[in-house]
């Protein structure tokens, strides 16, 4: 169902002169990177050339993938899909940047453009769970104590109290927040859902109504994760579409592994078995909990880490489990039509029992390819502690998610992709390689003033374009860029005394305003706690409260110091002086011990490739240039950048990381940087 009956508008204004429209009827200037960046993203559509762009802030990328995306819409009839990483960025889209567009570009385009978010069935509350349908019983499970119990009551109630005042049944309108298992207990995945024909409330289901208004959008705003789902399922949970843009780029692949991802748990196992308790003969149930036991045992003697090989025994375990599984599932009979509650049940237990059979599977067809390079996915055991709990899962993942994305994302629809950060050591064929793009555009045309004409190629080979269209910031003037040579590598046990004196005495020449951004919650913490002791400015970590409140309390007050790990390396906004300094410990590298990484990384060096750099070095540049993006925020923002690690200036890939970074007035001399510091704030 298209959008709205437009297609074939006549006579409609070009992208740059709607780009100028909106942006005088928002308030804001012209900006040239935002034209150049409008007129490709046009160009690419017109002519189906995929795209990748690289706007840093204060480009505007926002509206200027939007207002061709809205025109192509009004103009073809056909809906835009847009997919962010970060549920901020998808409320920025919805909440203020579409609807102020639509209004502004409503008489140009001869009628009000629609819009819509579309999220996971899971993220939408479950009429039929909440009116009734059984939930599981959490008091079964080791990880939950009488407390625990105790709270997820509390919280079921407060979602029962919400679901009368919602419209959207959108768990992000839910504030405060619940826990994750006590929102499971009133939603359902998609394999639980009963069906809309099905379910006694599938007329009111807020995931269908999110479903219906997104088929009659022009532009629909959703999820990488689900982007994934619409690809491995084969299932359409996205409207017809001819076009994706994929905002936050740089988090795909990791977004579409998380979503590829299967877990095989004794809970999980445990789950399955309780949701089938009524439904099939014990005797039959029996032989899936002796499974259950035998897997429980085989974990016990396993350590932490990669398969590269199946343990002994795990073949023959994990078999029975993919036996007794479709045994228990087989055996489940037909629901009474007439009993939705029954219905429920059944669904639901199938969905888990389907989980366990497919994942016991797709491990065991993992090995049955001899040569590790060549598997399609990777095996490994986690050991997760739980306050004092130990859990033991072996997850199974995508060895690479390029194929799935050139399959069924770059061959079905026109793809651009852009982010602050898409270049890797200078060059977009870092991340083109994990996308499943070729590793050099086939094509080099400017597509900002190109005509529109489709770009001449071989057809066999995907076409896709690349534009760094720059920033805003003058980032000589703007920012220095501080790598204390001087400091020994860091090493395995925490920060130094030498690295918290450094750390010490740059955030007293910046009067607090400083963002501590760590490779670990033990080296936050740890930086914290001395700071306190040493320094007259508050000092806040991550963990104190939740993040948003931190960040909030860090941006009102300019003496502040926030100090913090993964999550604050891409999602602090502050501009103006409560942010003059960013510290980071050390290059981020990933855990070596990483299962998933160190299997991608010897894939590609028995192909001759270049494994740290493809996977290590291309990890830490991606994660090091968003931690560096946290200073300048806005066109008046100065400051520094503080990299205490000084494998940056001197070891062999340290190059190769800058070329990662803005280009940024470079000094290795604490003095200096310090009385820059002090300059700055005073």
């Amino acid at each position: 169902m298209p959008p709205l009956s437009s297609k074939n508008q006549p006579d409609l204004p070009t992208v740059p002169n709607l780009l100028k429209t909106a942006v005088s009827a928002l308030g804001g200037t012209e900006r040239a990177a935002q034209v150049t960046m409008a007129s490709a993203v046009a160009h690419s559509i017109d002519t189906g050339e995929h795209l990748a762009v690289q706007a840093g802030t204060g480009t505007g990328k926002s509206l200027a993938y939007l207002v061709p995306a809205l025109r192509h819409a009004v103009e073809s009839g056909k809906t835009v899909v847009v997919s962010t990483a970060t549920i901020a960025l998808q409320r920025q889209l919805v909440d203020r940047d579409l609807p102020r567009l639509s209004k502004a570009l409503t008489s140009d385009l001869n009628r009000a453009p629609r819009f819509a978010i579309l999220k996971g069935r899971g993220n939408y509350l479950c009429l039929n769970k909440l009116h009734g349908a059984p939930v599981d019983s959490p008091e079964e499970d080791p990880l939950f104590d009488a407390f625990a119990v105790s709270r997820l009551g509390r919280e079921v109630q407060v979602i029962r109290k919400w679901s009368s005042d919602t419209e959207t049944g959108d768990r992000d309108e839910l504030k405060p927040g619940v826990s994750d298992q006590a929102w499971r207990q009133m939603s359902v995945t998609s394999r639980e859902c009963l069906g809309k024909s099905r379910c006694s409330y599938g007329e009111d289901c807020f995931a269908e109504k999110a479903r219906g208004e997104s088929a009659k959008s022009d532009v629909v705003v959703t999820n990488h994760a689900m982007l994934a789902i619409d690809a491995i399922t084969g299932i359409k949970v996205l409207p017809e579409h001819d076009v994706v843009v994929i905002d936050e780029a740089h988090e795909l692949v990791d977004r579409v592994t998380g979503a590829a991802t299967a877990e095989l748990s004794v809970s999980s196992i445990g789950t399955a078995m309780r949701r089938s308790t009524k439904l099939v003969e014990d005797e039959i149930l029996d032989r899936f909990s002796a499974s259950a036991e035998g897997f429980a045992a085989l974990l016990d003697e396993c350590t932490a880490g990669r398969w590269e090989e199946l343990p002994d025994g795990a073949g023959h375990t994990l078999a029975a489990i993919r036996d007794s599984a479709w045994s228990v599932r087989s055996a489940i009979g037909p629901a009474d039509k007439a009993d939705a509650d029954a219905a429920a049940a059944r669904t639901a237990a199938i969905a888990a029992i389907d989980e366990v059979h497919d994942t016991a599977v797709r491990i065991l067809e993992t090995y049955q390819e001899p040569d590790p390079a060549k598997r399609r996915d990777v095996v490994w055991l986690s050991v997760d502690d739980f306050r004092g709990v130990v859990r033991r899962v072996v997850r199974v993942a995508p060895l690479s998610v390029g194929g799935l994305l050139r399959s069924k994302l770059f061959a079905e629809s026109t793809v651009v992709l852009t982010s602050a950060t898409l270049t890797v050591g200078g060059s977009f064929d870092g991340l083109a390689v994990n996308w499943g793009l070729p590793a050099e555009n086939p094509t080099r045309v400017d597509a900002a003033l190109a005509s529109g004409v489709e770009a001449p190629s071989d057809e066999k080979t995907i076409r896709w374009n690349s534009l760094d269209v720059g920033s805003p910031f003058d980032h000589k003037k703007a920012g220095i860029l501080y790598i204390a040579k001087h400091l020994t590598p860091p090493g395995r046990d925490g920060l130094s005394p030498s690295y918290l004196d450094e750390i010490a005495g740059l955030v007293e020449a910046a009067g607090g305003r400083t963002l501590g951004l760590f490779s670990s919650m033990r080296a936050a913490k740890t930086a914290a706690a001395e700071m306190r002791e040493r320094l007259d400015t508050p000092i806040l970590c991550q963990g104190d409260d939740a993040t948003g409140a931190l960040v909030d309390t860090f941006a009102a007050d300019e003496p502040t110091t926030l100090f913090g790990t993964l999550s604050l390396w891409q999602g602090v906004d502050v501009p103006g002086r409560s942010l003059t300094l960013v510290i980071l410990d050390r290059i981020p590298f990933p855990r070596p011990d990483d299962p998933l990484l160190v299997a991608r990384q010897r894939a590609i060096e028995s192909r001759g490739g270049n494994g740290f750099l493809a996977v290590a070095a291309n990890h830490a540049a991606l994660l090091l240039a968003q931690g560096v993006g946290r200073l300048l925020r806005s066109v008046d923002d100065k400051g520094v950048i503080a990299v205490l690690d000084p494998r940056l200036a001197t070891a062999r890939y340290g190059g190769y990381l800058r070329a990662s970074l803005p280009p940024f007035w470079e000094t290795s001399d604490p003095d200096l940087v310090k009385a820059a510091l002090k300059r700055l704030t005073s």
